[in-house]
């Protein structure tokens, strides 16, 4: 069985386009087959945009585990003056990411994968709808390979149902060093922000 975290998801794709309709921004994008949340904005993903804080105005900015885009694009359009990597390991993903930014006419989103951004770029805003699923221990790594990257000033928002252990994550990031808040509970989910400055 195909996962959206698949490096080269083998499944027939099949293309549905998504309205995003926020308060101060509004787009479509197309989704697929084999990438997360096909045919629909997931709720998770729905309240980070709905209740993340603005992100810093310039800068990088990491939307980590692009699939088709929702992140990386809201970040793009509420901060076109910032450089927004959108990473993802899933081939299909950074292609749908690509192409809806290339079709919403942004032109500060940077589609890339994790090895291809550059080890020297510090983020000042990371938002994510983490691969939960991956397993713990493969998502430790992945967060602590990103986060540890946040500008000293720099915040990320990271949403994640608590029925797959958002409680126990932010336990785990703040005895990891992590200064973690939770700014938001709903629907089943926890929004997490996460500060820069990482005391080790």
């Amino acid at each position: 069985m195909a996962q959206y975290f698949d490096e080269q998801p083998n499944v027939i794709s099949d293309r549905q386009v998504v309205d995003v309709a926020l308060s101060d921004v509004a787009f479509t994008m197309h989704t697929d087959r084999g990438v997360f949340s096909h045919g629909h904005l997931d709720t998770g993903t729905s309240l980070l945009l709905r209740e993340a804080p603005s992100p810093s105005p310039a800068g990088h900015a990491l939307d980590l585990g692009c699939g088709s885009g929702a992140i990386a694009l809201t970040l793009a359009l509420r901060a076109p003056e910032a450089c927004v990597w959108a990473v993802d390991v899933n081939a299909r993903a950074r292609q749908l990411t690509a192409s809806n930014a290339e079709r919403i006419k942004t032109d500060n989103v940077c589609v890339a994968t994790p090895d291809d951004v550059p080890d020297d770029v510090r983020f000042s805003t990371i938002w994510s709808n983490p691969p939960i699923r991956i397993g713990k221990l493969a998502l430790h790594e992945l967060l602590s390979r990103w986060l540890t990257r946040l500008a000293d000033d720099g915040q990320a928002i990271l949403v994640v149902q608590k029925h797959l252990g958002a409680d126990s994550l932010q336990r785990w990031l703040i005895a990891e060093g992590f200064t973690c808040d939770r700014i938001a509970s709903r629907v089943g989910f926890r929004v997490l922000q996460v500060y820069g400055g990482h005391s080790d």
